[in-house]
């Protein structure tokens, strides 16, 4: 019975998880109010109980697509990059709330969220790489038939790229930021630690704004490539509609970057102040917690749009044969091909640096 049980999984686990979820968000609500009338309703705790409403609203949405994928699970080297980016939405919110609850643990939770951010922007220009090579899988040869791709402002004076060039200058110069955000984050991570990171300090002996440069110039090079790849590869990937994808990962990933920035430079400058009832939170630690509560109102938003721009509906195909709940499981959470694309951007980075030297000797 019981194996029977899990060879019909499809049929029931749609309403056994909601059923689950519901009953766990009863219990937050309950316990969030408890919270409320234990500290007597300050205003950093309602910032806590309103941004724990939309995580709490914005999570079922989100489970809800990825689940449908797994049921439907026909195409998996597809769908494995789109589960991966539908799951940035809950751990973007799940991580900004605990932050924006716990400030002091806020540096180590906002590591996760942002090596996760790495991840996605690299399953992103993977996804649509894997899209284009099952229609074309001669891709590359297509592409230097046809005239060498222009680039746009501020680098339209250099020279164009032929095909070969285009598809690995895009995603190598995708590929650069899902190795470099890691790097800053753990040097962040360690920067604080030693005491010398001072997030929200314009300061010369403060390692924040260095390695926020430093971040802000990959993820524009990296959201130029993705830019000009989308430009360049539009027409073959209308079928896909993938304007919109593009649109929900320049939302969570840039737009909150620089937000951060903004909120970050207001409070250095004074335009936002800390309050005298917000007991957990100094002056350092205010663009933080708006930061934090921001991304808990917007990741509502960013759920209900990533269901519409990552639908299951495309891989609906009742006559195909899909594999358990397991092995879609095991196949989602594979890294493999992560591993494999960073050893080769380790090399290809190598190999341009030999070449570079190799000029001038």
């Amino acid at each position: 019975m019981g194996f029977k049980c899990l060879e019909i999984w499809r049929v029931w686990i749609r309403q056994s998880i909601m059923a689950v979820y519901t009953l766990l968000l009863i219990v937050a609500i309950v316990l969030i109010g408890l919270d409320l009338d234990a500290h007597k309703a300050d205003t950093h705790v309602w910032g806590w109980f309103v941004g724990g409403l939309f995580v709490l609203f914005s999570l079922p949405i989100s489970f809800w697509g990825i689940l449908q994928h797994v049921i439907n699970y026909n195409k998996p080297v597809l769908q494995r990059c789109e589960i991966r980016i539908m799951w940035m939405v809950p751990i973007y919110a799940a991580d900004a709330w605990l932050a924006l609850r716990f400030p002091t643990a806020a540096i180590y939770l906002d590591t996760i969220r942002e090596c996760y951010e790495a991840y996605v922007i690299y399953s992103f220009i993977n996804y649509l790489l894997l899209y284009l090579w099952e229609k074309h899988p001669f891709l590359e040869r297509e592409l230097m038939a046809q005239p060498d791709v222009k680039l746009s402002f501020p680098f339209c004076k250099l020279k164009p790229w032929d095909g070969k060039k285009f598809l690995n200058r895009c995603k190598h110069g995708v590929l650069q930021y899902t190795v470099i955000r890691p790097i800053t984050t753990s040097l962040s991570l360690i920067c604080e630690l030693s005491g010398v990171y001072h997030e929200g300090d314009f300061r010369a002996d403060s390692a924040w704004p260095y390695l926020t440069f430093i971040d802000s110039v990959s993820q524009t090079w990296a959201l130029y490539c993705l830019v000009l790849f989308y430009k360049r590869m539009k027409e073959d990937l209308r079928p896909m509609k993938p304007l919109n994808k593009f649109l929900c990962i320049k939302f969570v990933i840039f737009l909150s970057f620089w937000q951060d920035v903004v909120i970050s430079i207001l409070v250095a400058i004074g335009v936002i102040k800390g309050q005298a009832d917000w007991v957990l939170y100094d002056t350092k630690k205010v663009a933080a917690g708006i930061q934090d509560f921001a991304i808990c109102i917007e990741m509502f938003f960013a759920a209900i749009a990533h269901y519409f721009a990552f639908p299951h509906h495309p891989y609906v195909d009742e006559t195909q044969e899909k594999p358990s709940f397991f092995q879609a499981l095991c196949h989602m959470f594979k890294i493999d091909d992560v591993t494999s694309d960073v050893r080769d951007h380790v090399r290809v980075v190598g190999e341009f640096n030999n070449c570079r030297k190799a000029e001038y000797l």
